[in-house]
Parts: C-alpha cells; sequence; structure tokens
C-alpha cells in the first residue's frame, strides 16, 4: 500500500483558544506548532490564518504572509497546504489572492455548496450555520488559477455530489493528473464516516488519484483507521477535533499526529517523510 502521508490541519476558520488553548493565533504559534507536527511526523500542515489580535480567521494578505513565512522559516522542510475557504464572509476574490500571492505547494479546493453547521448530534440542536458557496464558476476559476501559480489542489470533499462536481469539469482539461482528493467525514451538512462511505467515495475517484481523510470530531480516528487499511492518507489537527483518545483534551495537533502514526504502525504502514510525500502527491519541486 505504499507510505502514509500524515497532514495536520492546525486551527480551521472556527476552533477557538476557548475550546482548546493550543489552537494558534500568532504566526509564531502556528511556526511552533507546525514544528512540533513534523517532529511528529506529519509532512502537510493546512493553515488558516487568524488575526494574532482577535483570533478570528482573516483575508488579509499581510497576516497570511507573515504565518506563511514564519512556517516556512521554522519548518523549511514542510509542505504547506493553504486554504481557498477563510470563512463565511469573504468574496470569491478574496479567497483565492492569497493563495495566487503565497504560491504554496497545495491549496484546498472545495468542490460543492453545502449546508454547514455545528451541531449537537445526539440531540440534533443546530448551534450555527451558514451555507457554504463553492459554485461551479468558483471551482473552474480556482482550480485554473491554482494551475498558472504551479499550486496543486487538493480537492475537498464533503459528500458524493462534490466528486461528481469535479468529474465533470474535469472534463475541460482544468487540472494537472494525476489528482489528489481530501474525503472529509463528519460535518454536519456533509457525509458522516462509515465503512461503506469511505469505500464507496474512494471507488468514485479518477485513476490514479491520490486521496486521503479527514474525520470530523468522533469521526476523525475511526476514519484514520479505516484509510490506514485502505492504502489512504490521513489529516489530523485541532480545526476538525480538539480531542484525542477516550475524550482527552488534545495538547495540539502534535499529539493527534502521534496516534495516527501508531495507527499506521499497527497497519504496517510507514509514514512518509516530507521529501517522499512530493514524490508520492507529484509536486512541483
Amino acid at each position: 500500500m505504499g507510505k502514509v502521508i500524515i497532514s495536520a490541519a492546525l486551527s480551521g476558520a472556527a476552533t477557538r483558544k476557548e475550546q482548546n488553548p493550543s489552537v494558534p493565533y500568532t504566526a509564531q504559534e502556528f511556526a511552533e506548532e507546525s514544528y512540533k507536527c513534523c517532529k511528529a511526523g506529519a509532512s502537510i500542515v493546512h493553515i488558516h490564518a487568524r488575526d494574532p489580535k482577535t483570533g478570528n480567521a482573516t483575508a488579509e494578505i499581510p497576516k497570511i504572509r507573515e504565518t506563511i513565512e514564519a512556517v516556512r522559516d521554522k519548518c523549511p522542510e514542510l509542505i504547506i497546504n493553504m486554504s481557498s475557504a477563510i470563512g463565511p464572509w469573504v468574496t470569491a476574490e478574496q479567497r483565492i489572492a492569497p493563495i495566487v500571492e503565497m504560491k504554496p505547494e497545495l491549496a484546498s479546493l472545495n468542490t460543492n455548496s453545502m449546508n454547514f453547521a455545528l451541531a449537537d448530534h445526539r440531540s440534533g440542536t443546530i448551534f450555527a450555520e451558514i451555507i457554504f458557496e463553492n459554485t461551479f464558476k468558483m471551482l473552474v476559476d480556482f482550480a485554473k488559477a491554482m494551475r498558472q501559480n504551479g499550486v496543486k489542489p487538493e480537492c475537498e470533499v464533503y459528500d458524493f455530489g462534490g466528486i461528481y462536481n469535479i468529474l465533470l469539469v474535469r472534463k475541460q482539461g482544468i487540472f494537472e493528473e494525476p489528482m489528489h482528493f481530501q474525503l472529509v467525514f463528519g460535518v454536519a451538512g456533509g457525509v458522516p464516516f462509515t465503512p461503506m462511505n469511505m469505500i464507496h467515495m474512494q471507488s468514485l475517484l479518477p485513476a490514479g488519484a491520490t486521496w486521503s481523510v479527514c474525520g470530523v470530531g468522533p469521526n476523525q480516528f475511526p476514519a484514520a483507521i479505516m484509510a490506514s487499511i485502505m492504502g489512504g492518507h490521513i489529516r489530523v489537527g485541532l480545526e476538525d477535533n480538539t480531542r484525542v483518545l477516550r475524550g482527552k483534551t488534545a495538547e495540539g495537533s502534535w499529539e493527534q499526529v502521534e496516534v495516527v502514526k501508531r495507527i499506521a504502525d499497527l497497519a504496517e504502514r510507514e509514514v512518509a517523510t516530507p521529501t517522499e510525500a512530493r514524490k508520492i502527491l507529484n509536486l512541483i519541486p
């Protein structure tokens, strides 16, 4: 099955220090957490930059640049994966502009518009929600901008429709092949993790595509276990889950990386180094 790539999503747009004090806000905090994740076994860090004063996700390019450059300086070997989502208040132009400016090796490309909510899955209570807008035009425009700037898209798939959207616009020849996908399970409004959901979703991917899984909240480690035995790669991090095993608050995204490294070891899969991850993902040097 080959080596497994571990990715760490350090903050997301919504997770706050009130939920886990290890969520990074400042550029230095992002750099330190990236370093810890790298030492634990991660090859990729996924970054939503924050306003260091408020802790809110930011679309301001100077703040984003400061964060990305701090991570690059501290961990030059790591692959940086920037978010093209940022937050629900930003325009399409604001979402893609930092990626064009910073030219990371990877960037998220969200594949469909959807309900996106924070919910109590036991009671069914919805605490907050948005319509996460990702039109076909945005999908095509973002993909073209990434290709023009040497950035590989990581296609974020929250449900089966997202894969079919990608397969449709792929006919335009806008993607470098082989493609890379992130299968996301557990968002309220998306598909929950089950073994059959993962098997079916993976079966729809284009031939030769690489893929990773991201499980939200309690979906995180079960999805990681399944991916480890199916040959997929794995994303963890405080963006997706603030805890580790048995409900313990995670000391940082790096602690979740350590758990996944143990899972990979049980599946008899070695963890890829950043250099090996670049080769697996066919990244441009």
